[in-house]
């Protein structure tokens, strides 16, 4: 199905950032990919940064890795997962490379001598990505989130560029706005007075919302309704209402239900109509809803701790990926945060991993934390509980082996100590020159790769083909040195690249599951189709 325009939702948000903005958007793009149309996701970033890549994950979250090798916002994660679409490097737009362009353009004298002023050249070079993107796509709808909230002096710019959209497109353009209304515990009442300012914030950039999406731990009744319609200035209609749910994944059919699709479609004078499609996610929602048994996976990693909070947003990709296993194999699966730096300071602690069913370590880097990971495998290795290792979880199960297993005493990766006499992980060859001149963002092995999988072995087993792919990012790899050392003491190198040169995957053959990826397969995910290394394990958890 197709339509006759391009046609473009902007999602923007006020009140506090983490408001729901991007759950929103994915769950828009759902409902409209649904009907058969072709949808381009786009996230908008104010940050000066080129990409996420060089930011910690308790400063933004989770970095998501795209299948061409971008370092993206993790919002283009939830996009994928919903519409079940690749979306590529390019459908992240930052303030940095919006100003990274305009600046070269004047050195390469495109402006052809003009002054280069933010406006209109900054907006300008916003609208050429959007568009560009959509055109890449070949996309029915765009679908952009402007991240940050409204009022924000960073959202300035990229505002004012969908205001000229607007100007210029009106029949085309159309404007959700989410709000967050608070429920003080004190007062035990739902407020509108933020949701009114944040508003009154957006037209005074020029932008007229066209549906409000309220946000918040309960229903919007008529009451919040009417005042919302009142001070926003649009009908009561074009309010919905987004409860806090049990699952993200029931937003889709909240949003349906209320009519929203059709009040944009109205709006954007295109026909509406339902598909067998939408009944499918409908009936994948009751089903996980049914779910009663449980199962515990333990996470062991760092990225914890913010201050006297934990961001859980770090590891949103693998927090996914288990849920997904886990409802293909109708269980729950309850996740156990653990800190690895307790095992480091208390290994009497590592007792505590028998009350879990399996254990995952997670992509990482540095030192911090990490002697309590390796504690950490050695225990599940022992004990014969189910392992997943991704990226660095497999490096410091190589570790591990080497060490207690394959009689290196010392064994590490280059990474935590260049010293070492057994440096089992060492930096790829050609990642030397990078580090040497301190060439860090968007430097490391990026994106979609191939792998060749061991017949007979676990993965091929899981995957059912010889031939795979998963995203990388990572600059560290298993030192060849050592491999034939490692693998006549029993482990397994079960996933190799094409030409035989770097290790993929791995297993330890007589274990229920100790298996560990170079990749990261969380980022392939699919709530309908889970990713068979940790479909593997729920299986192993509960046997």
């Amino acid at each position: 199905m197709r339509t006759k325009k391009r046609n473009f939702i902007v999602v923007t948000g006020g009140v506090l950032s983490g408001v729901g903005k991007g759950i929103i958007t994915a769950s828009i793009g759902n409902l409209i990919s649904n009907l058969g149309f072709k949808v381009s996701m786009i996230k908008v970033d104010p940050y000066i940064n080129i990409d996420a890549g060089t930011m910690r994950p308790t400063e933004h979250g989770e970095v998501w890795v795209t299948e061409d090798g971008g370092e993206t916002d993790q919002d283009l994660g939830n996009y994928e997962r919903f519409i079940d679409t690749n979306v590529l490097k390019g459908n992240n737009i930052t303030t940095g490379q919006v100003y990274r362009t305009v600046i070269e353009k004047e050195r390469n004298l495109e402006y052809g001598g003009k002054t280069v002023e933010v406006i209109p050249h900054i907006p300008d070079e916003i609208r050429r990505r959007i568009m560009d993107a959509g055109e890449r796509d070949d996309a029915d709808f765009v679908l952009i989130e402007i991240g940050g909230t409204v009022g924000d002096y960073q959202s300035a710019l990229f505002l004012e560029a969908m205001r000229h959209f607007k100007m210029n497109m009106k029949e085309n353009v159309v404007f959700v706005h989410v709000v967050f209304l608070p429920v003080p515990s004190n007062l035990g009442e739902m407020k509108t007075k933020p949701a009114q300012h944040s508003v009154r914030e957006l037209n005074q950039a020029g932008i007229v919302p066209d549906i409000i999406v309220g946000r918040s731990r309960f229903d919007l009744d008529e009451p919040r309704k009417k005042k919302l319609s009142l001070f926003g200035n649009v009908e009561i209609k074009d309010i919905i209402s987004a409860p806090d749910v049990p699952s993200i994944y029931e937003v889709p059919i909240i949003l349906e239900e209320q009519g929203i699709i059709e009040n944009l479609f109205e709006r954007l004078g295109i026909k509406y109509k339902k598909n067998g499609k939408y009944d499918d996610w409908k009936k994948f929602i009751n089903r996980i809803k049914n779910i009663k048994n449980t199962i515990k996976i333990g996470i062991i990693g760092k990225y914890f701790d913010t201050g006297d909070f934990s961001l859980e947003d770090s590891y949103i990709s693998v927090i996914e990926s288990v849920k997904h296993a886990g409802w293909n194999n109708n269980v729950n699966p309850e996740i156990i945060w653990i800190d690895s730096k307790k095992f480091e300071k208390d290994p009497s602690k590592l007792k505590e991993l028998d009350k879990v069913d399996g254990i995952i370590i997670p992509g990482g880097f540095g030192s911090s934390g990490v002697e309590g990971k390796i504690n950490a495998i050695e225990y599940a290795r022992k004990k014969n509980i189910p392992y997943l290792g991704l990226c660095y979880g497999m490096q410091l199960a190589v570790v591990e082996y080497a060490r207690n297993v394959c009689g290196m005493p010392g064994a590490n990766s280059t990474e935590i100590s260049k010293d070492t006499k057994y440096p089992v992980i060492d930096i790829m060859e050609n990642q030397k020159d990078n580090l040497k001149n301190k060439k860090y963002g968007a430097t490391m092995r990026l994106g979609r790769y191939d792998a060749v999988l061991k017949k007979g072995s676990t993965v091929y087993g899981l995957y059912g083909k010889e031939n795979v792919s998963e995203r990388h990012r990572h600059r560290y790899e298993v030192n060849p040195k050592f491999i034939s050392q490692i693998e006549e003491k029993g482990l397994v190198f079960s996933g190799k690249s094409p030409d035989g040169t770097l290790m993929e995957f791995i297993e330890l053959p007589g274990h229920k599951y100790f298996v560990g990826t170079q990749g990261h397969p969380e980022f392939k995910s699919r709530p309908l189709r889970p990713s068979p290394l940790f479909d593997g394990l729920i299986k192993a958890a509960k046997r």
